[in-house]
């Protein structure tokens, strides 16, 4: 999979790498502001208790 992403990204090594680095940032920036709090409202681990 990251082999046929590597090679339908255009340009050379380092322009790939820099795509590479904006869509992770841009991945990491969706999970951290959108996905996270969404699910956080579902999954509350503050409810969990040990007795």
């Amino acid at each position: 999979m990251y082999a046929a992403l590597w090679h339908i990204l255009p340009g050379p090594w380092w322009v790939r790498v820099l795509i590479l680095l904006v869509l992770v940032a841009a991945v990491l920036y969706g999970l951290m502001f959108y996905v996270f709090p969404w699910i956080s409202e579902f999954v509350n681990p503050q409810d969990a208790t040990v007795e």
